[in-house]
């Protein structure tokens, strides 16, 4: 486990984390395209590895039946994806790589909805890759997602 830090683009979020530096995803899902203009690249980390600066800024909103997302609500970066547990945003954190403030020595662990990635684009590496069937299945969500 190494602690990493970051901050929002304007400065008004900044938190410090404990990760696995292997534990990097992709999202190539509708939402997260949208949330982000592109796939989310993100770095796992558990619910108490976080220490968030209580600025007031952060804004969450519910984007799914199992998680919520993160954004600063004074410069809009996109911030996190949290999985709920019973309410949300309470559970562990899938942190955008962009905002931390070294990003080297990380590995990609894994892509989810790897089927819906643009044909434009691909990542290279020997990674897992999961389709939207099998991502929504490792959730317990239905085809549509809920």
């Amino acid at each position: 486990m190494e602690k990493r830090k970051g901050q929002c683009m304007c400065g008004a979020v900044r938190f410090s984390a404990r990760v696995n530096p292997t534990k990097v995803h992709v999202c190539h899902c509708e939402q997260c395209r949208r949330w982000t203009g592109s796939a989310l690249f993100a770095i796992s980390a558990a619910k108490d590895d976080v220490e968030i600066e209580d600025t007031g800024a952060v804004r969450s909103f519910r984007s799914s039946d199992w998680a919520s997302r993160s954004v600063c609500g004074t410069c809009g970066s996109a911030l996190w994806y949290r999985f709920d547990e019973g309410k949300d945003g309470a559970g562990d954190f899938e942190i955008a790589i962009g905002l931390l403030e070294d990003a080297s020595g990380l590995a990609l662990e894994q892509e989810i909805f790897a089927d819906q990635c643009p044909d434009f684009w691909a990542i290279r590496g020997d990674h897992g890759r999961l389709t939207r069937q099998e991502t929504l299945a490792l959730f317990g969500a239905d085809a549509a997602g809920t």
